[in-house]
C-alpha cells in the first residue's frame, strides 16, 4: 500500500491541543509541575505549524524518494501481517534511535534538529517545536532503507506517526517517574527530560524514540539524577523568540563559518557541532571532559590540543 489509510498525527491533534491547555490550567492550580511563558509557548506552537507547512511543502520529494526505493525492494513485506507490525516497529524505533543520534553528533543535521532544543521550558507544548528544514538535509534517508527492505511506504508512514504521537507526552515535568519495569524498557518523561538538558553531564544522551532499550545497548543511556536538577535549552541559548531566528540561526552559523573557513568546509558541516578548526569553540565532548571531577580548567583549544 502506498497512501496510509490514516494519519497519527493529524488525529492526536486535538488531543495535543486540549493536553497542552490542561497542563497549563493544572500548573496555574498547583496541582502539576509546569512551566509555561507565553512567548515561548507560541514560538513552540508556531513553529509546529509552520513544520506542518513545511511537511506539505516536501511530502512530494520524499514520498516519490521512498516509492522510487520500494520499487526495487528486496522483499514483499504485507501489511496484514502481524509479525510485518512488530519488525517495522522494532526497525522503525531503531532507524529513528540513529537518525536521532546522528543528528545530534554531525551539524549537518543539528543545524535542523537544534530548534527543538532551542526552549528553556520543558513542557507539553516544546514538544510541538518542531523543524521547518528537516528534509532540505536528507535526515528522511534513513527511513528509506525500510522501504528498500520491503516494508510498504503507507506502513512506514503510520509507524512514524505513532512514533511522534508517543514522544508527545514525554515532553513533560508533571509526571516524575513511571514503574521501574516501564523505565527500563521505555521511553520515559524523566528519561527525555535528560535528553533535553544542557546540564554537562545530560549532553548528548538518550535518543531513544519508543524503545530506550536502544541507549542502553549502545551505551549513550543516562538517569536522570536527584542531585543533577536538568536545565533546559542549548549551551548557548538565543535569548530571542523570533520565528526565523529559532528555524534558521544554525543554518546561517553553519554557512558563515564555511565562507570564512573555506579550507575547512567539511568539518564545518560534517563535524560535531561546536567543532573548529582551531579548537577555539567547544562540542559537548570537550564540555563533557571539562566537566568531569578532577579535569583541569584548561581553555577550548587547549582542550582540544591535549
Amino acid at each position: 500500500m502506498i497512501k496510509p489509510p490514516f494519519d497519527p498525527v493529524t488525529l492526536a491533534t486535538p488531543f495535543f491541543i486540549l493536553t497542552v491547555i490542561a497542563e497549563i490550567v493544572l500548573a496555574r492550580f498547583g496541582w502539576a509541575k509546569a512551566r509555561y511563558e507565553t512567548k515561548d509557548t507560541a514560538a513552540s506552537l508556531l513553529m509546529g505549524l509552520g513544520s506542518t507547512v513545511a511537511g506539505v511543502l516536501t511530502g512530494g520529494a520524499v514520498a516519490a524518494a521512498t516509492l522510487w526505493v520500494w520499487s526495487h525492494r528486496l522483499f514483499d513485506i504485507p501489511m496484514t501481517a502481524v509479525w510485518a507490525w512488530v519488525a517495522v516497529f522494532l526497525l522503525e524505533d531503531l532507524t529513528y534511535y540513529w537518525f536521532h543520534r546522528i543528528s545530534h553528533e554531525r551539524r549537518i543535521w543539528w543545524v535542523s534538529h537544534v530548534n527543538h532544543h532551542s526552549s528553556q521550558h520543558y513542557n507539553l507544548s516544546t514538544a510541538l517545536r518542531q523543524t521547518w528544514t528537516g528534509a532540505l538535509n536528507g535526515s528522511f534517508a534513513l527511513w528509506l532503507i525500510l522501504a528498500w527492505l520491503g516494508f510498504p511506504p503507507a506502513m512506514i508512514a503510520i509507524q512514524k506517526g505513532i512514533s511522534l504521537v508517543y514522544q508527545y507526552w514525554i515532553h513533560t515535568e508533571a509526571i516524575k517517574k513511571t514503574p521501574r519495569w516501564f523505565e527500563a524498557v521505555f521511553n520515559t518523561p524523566s528519561h527525555h527530560r535528560v535528553h533535553h538538558a544542557r546540564n554537562a553531564v545530560y549532553l548528548d544522551r538518550n535518543y531513544a524514540g519508543i524503545l530506550i532499550v536502544w541507549d542502553r545497548l549502545f551505551g549513550t543511556f543516562q538517569a536522570e539524577l536527584d542531585e543533577e536538577p536538568c536545565r533546559y535549552g542549548l549551551v548557548k541559548n538565543l535569548a530571542t523568540f523570533n520565528l526565523l531566528r529559532v528555524a534558521f540561526h544554525e543554518w546561517i552559523a553553519m554557512a558563515g563559518d564555511v565562507v570564512r573557513h573555506p579550507r575547512h568546509a567539511l568539518g564545518y558541516v560534517l563535524g560535531p557541532p561546536g567543532w573548529s578548526h582551531d579548537g577555539s569553540r567547544e562540542t559537548s565532548t570537550m564540555i563533557k571532559a571539562a566537566a568531569a571531577p578532577g579535569a583541569l580548567k584548561l581553555a577550548p583549544a587547549e582542550r582540544e590540543a591535549a
